[in-house]
């Protein structure tokens, strides 16, 4: 009786432990923040150039000059927090995070643990190959090797044209194994795709597969910080910061939904 006993406080303070670590500070909209004066967002660091490790171990990129902005714009000081992108979505669930500014696609499954605000850019699946690749179009993959991302829906998209999918930590690392001579293809966002081009990767963009958007990943249970994240993402299109961002990273504005053909 006395060590079962003590198992139980044991778990009774485990429990209110665990509970404690999951409280954060309400404001007065009712928005609820793990510290009032901070804007703590999840990047990963895995998908250079919209986030990666500097040499002094803190975060750059796309996402996290995204991220900061909107940080200013709801006046908190921006908190960058590095979480590997395959627990992004659990990791803002369970309170690691305020929300994620990662380059997340809504997906049916993404959406039941969690709520995505507006697109902050638009992107999309591209097939990419070596350079003298006979590859074209989705319809090449069939029993091709194709690599894509741990966690990513670019996995998800690649299985439905081969059953040989390998699966790397990151789209770069994915990307470098193939210009050196590993699997037939992968599959990544346009973006991704000709930022390895450009870092002298050996590789080629085929067919778009199709275009997505990407958001922001905020808690269920935060409505309120949903509704600011999304009138900042708005004000920061409108007054030209998200657009000069991207042009910043990528060359081109990539933050306003794609005309139609485009």
């Amino acid at each position: 009786m006395k060590s079962g006993g003590k198992f139980f406080l044991s778990l009774i303070f485990l429990v209110g432990f665990l509970g404690g670590c999951a409280q954060k500070d309400r404001l007065a909209d009712g928005s609820e923040l793990i510290n009032k004066k901070e804007f703590v967002f999840a990047a990963s660091g895995e998908f250079k150039p919209f986030s990666y490790v500097n040499d002094d171990m803190t975060m750059s990129g796309f996402d996290v000059e995204v991220g900061k902005a909107i940080a200013k714009e709801l006046g908190l000081k921006p908190v960058p927090k590095r979480i590997k992108f395959k627990g992004i979505v659990e990791g803002v669930k369970t309170g690691r995070a305020d929300a994620a500014v990662a380059s997340h696609t809504v997906t049916p499954l993404r959406a039941k643990q969690a709520d995505f605000s507006v697109p902050y850019y638009y992107s999309g699946p591209q097939i990419f190959t070596r350079p003298d690749s006979n590859i074209k179009t989705v319809d090449d993959l069939k029993g091709k090797e194709v690599a894509a991302a741990k966690g990513s829906t670019y996995a998800e998209i690649a299985k439905k044209y081969t059953s040989n999918v390998k699966i790397y930590d990151s789209d770069i690392t994915a990307l470098q194994a193939l210009s050196q001579g590993r699997h037939d293809a992968v599959i990544t966002d346009f973006v991704t795709g000709r930022s390895s081009i450009k870092e002298g990767f050996k590789v080629k963009g085929q067919q778009l597969i199709e275009r997505s958007a990407q958001s922001v990943v905020v808690p269920k249970d935060n409505p309120q910080l949903l509704k600011r994240i999304n009138e900042a993402i708005e004000k920061l299109k409108a007054d030209g910061t998200l657009p000069r961002i991207s042009k910043k990273y990528f060359g081109e504005d990539i933050t306003h939904e794609p005309k139609e053909g485009k």
